[in-house]
């Protein structure tokens, strides 16, 4: 059973997952505002903790939500 993954990483030339790019965050974040998990996004161990702290960040810049309610 083969799985579509997505890689922030290997799309686009990013060096640097920016937390202030909402949209590109959003897309990795379910409906329930939590973040998905590496087999899910298809992020190397070093880009999920990378994504993991700008999701942290822009949470607590509140650009994105904690929980959806």
């Amino acid at each position: 059973m083969e799985q579509t993954t997505h890689n922030l990483h290997k799309k686009t030339t990013i060096e640097h997952i920016d937390y202030k790019d909402i949209t590109r965050l959003g897309a990795y974040v379910n409906p329930h505002a939590r973040m998905l998990n590496r087999r899910r996004t298809g992020f190397s161990a070093k880009a999920q903790r990378d994504f993991a702290n700008a999701i942290k960040r822009a949470r607590f810049m509140a650009l994105l939500p904690y929980i959806q309610h």
